[in-house]
């Protein structure tokens, strides 16, 4: 079932169990039973400490659990984890089987000290980028802590579930039975909503901490790369992020990376932040920076934290990136993640066989309209403009489909729905000024994005658009504070502009470091660097 290079990967991986674990496999008489048991079995020919058992005991089927054998410990997936999951159903094994998560010893304490009982079952599909996060993250607190336990369940194979519990994003988690949260969560995320003294310990590790000789703000490609760029000068690097990666861990295929003919969000991020913390760079999350304060009188820039917490450094880089625009029609925030969503590859999965809608004529707008109509009954795609904007290739390709409608010159006035999931939307066209209803199940909102700097305004200088003002050296409107990537007024936000940002943010860094007096007299220059 597996290829020969994966099935030789797993089979080293699995060297790292040292513990006895049991497949413990509900079945039935479908071919997704077969699969999966498929699957179990050719994973437990790997290993003479994994063995596979039939007890057809949930009523979830095909389902698993991964047990530590003479415990209480485990996992369970409900579905067949391949596709995206395919790294969390190795992890698991790996952690059941007693290989210690690669997490710091201060987040494992917090999961053992949860006081309570937790059955959290998460639905995710096998194309989300952002479930494994969630997945991955419950895995864990079930085998750090047994009064969690925790089970995986593909959406696409439980579609009854799915409309009875009214899923329509992934993922989706819920806690003894009630709705816990949506969307990507980290671990620290998660532990921090159930240990409610979380935040103000993390408060005050961070108020605790020395100035940083450059403090990265933002942990998506710019920081990562700023980061890199500061640690490599040898001088105290932090950056300090709600989730590292940024927009890149919503991002499916990247084609464009000069060098990678193709990789995706996720794992780009992944092999960033492993650069990061290869140069000793201290990664702080997640933190939500509120504030900026200007240069005080030594010498050192504050940034303000949502927790309450601080960061002083003696130069920053901010680089908050952006998020989704979205329409800001009525309607809209009321049904987000009830059918008004902003991930095709995530929540696709979700409305198949049903009618839905894209927002946006752009090359993101017809590329989830391309990809939503091999799932969906049916695709309307509506763009402002009196022209779709997406490159040749895209628009020739959504005008071949079938059941795919573009209306174009259409202003969306509403979403509508019934007060648990959407029913509809309105249009008005621009032309003639009439109004329009369509009747659908989804709305997947494309429509560019905002950059995150609404915290800044009133501290910096910021373009007529949110953005942060910067120069060819990435200086912005206070001495020692530069920026880089999507949120700054750089005129092209691409992953490979971005990275090159940051690089340049950092570099103006340094140099002004080394370039203060009363600062580089502190600086801790690496040996042999040179000033120009």
């Amino acid at each position: 079932m597996l290829d020969a290079a994966i099935a030789s990967q797993l089979k080293s991986h699995l060297e790292k169990v040292t513990v006895p674990i049991a497949l413990v496999a509900s079945l039935d008489d479908g071919p997704k039973s077969a699969e999966l048991l498929e699957l179990l079995t050719e994973v437990a020919a790997m290993s003479t400490r994994i063995t596979v058992e039939r007890a057809d005991d949930d009523e979830r089927r095909p389902s698993f659990a991964i047990s530590r054998v003479g415990t209480d410990i485990g996992v369970r997936f409900a579905g067949i984890p391949l596709g995206h999951e395919f790294t969390s159903f190795v992890l698991a094994l790996l952690q059941v089987g007693g290989h210690k998560p690669a997490v710091s010893d201060e987040i494992l304490g917090q999961i053992r000290e949860l006081d309570g009982d937790y059955q959290f079952e998460t639905y995710f599909s096998l194309t989300c980028q952002n479930c494994p996060d969630v997945v991955q993250a419950l895995n864990l607190m079930s085998v750090v802590n047994p009064r969690i336990h925790h089970v995986a369940i593909d959406g696409a194979l439980f579609p009854s579930e799915v409309a009875d519990r009214e899923v329509l994003a992934v993922p989706t988690v819920f806690l003894n039975g009630a709705p816990f949260d949506q969307g990507r969560m980290s671990l620290e995320q998660i532990v921090a909503k159930l240990d409610t003294g979380a935040e103000e310990k993390a408060a005050r590790r961070l108020a605790a901490m020395d100035p940083f000789e450059v403090l990265v703000v933002g942990g998506g490609p710019a920081g990562a790369a700023a980061a890199v760029y500061a640690a490599r000068k040898g001088i105290r690097t932090g950056i300090a992020t709600e989730r590292f990666g940024g927009q890149l861990l919503d991002t499916m295929a990247i084609e464009n990376f000069v060098s990678v003919p193709y990789t995706e969000g996720p794992a780009l991020a992944a092999a960033m932040e492993q650069h990061a913390l290869s140069y000793d760079v201290e990664v702080l999350s997640p933190h939500q920076a509120t504030a900026l304060r200007s240069t005080d009188a030594d010498g050192l820039v504050t940034v303000e934290f949502s927790s309450g917490a601080t960061l002083r450094g003696k130069t920053v880089v901010l680089s908050p990136g952006a998020r989704w625009r979205s329409m800001d029609v009525p309607g809209e925030a009321e049904y987000r993640n009830k059918g008004v969503t902003y991930c095709p590859h995530c929540d696709g999965p979700l409305f198949k066989g049903k009618r839905v809608a894209v927002i946006g004529g752009g090359n993101s707008g017809v590329e989830a309209a391309i990809d939503l109509a091999g799932v969906v009954s049916h695709v309307t795609l509506i763009e402002f403009d009196q022209a779709l904007r997406a490159d040749e290739v895209l628009v020739s390709k959504v005008r071949s489909l079938a059941n795919v409608d573009v209306i174009l010159g259409a202003l969306t006035t509403e979403v509508r729905g019934n007060g648990s999931k959407v029913t509809g939307l309105d249009y008005e066209d621009r032309d003639s000024g009439s109004h329009h209803q369509l009747d659908l199940e989804g709305v997947f909102v494309q429509i560019g994005l905002l950059p995150n700097t609404e915290w800044l305004a009133g501290s910096i200088k910021l373009s007529e658009h949110g953005e942060i003002v910067i120069d060819d050296r990435g200086r912005t409107s206070i001495p020692g504070v530069f920026a880089a990537g999507d949120a700054t007024t750089v005129p092209f936000k691409q992953i490979v502009i971005a990275l090159g940002a940051g690089a340049i943010a950092a570099l103006g860094a340094f140099d002004h470091l080394i370039r203060t007096p009363e600062m580089s007299s502190t600086a801790s220059i690496a040996d042999g660097a040179k000033v120009s």
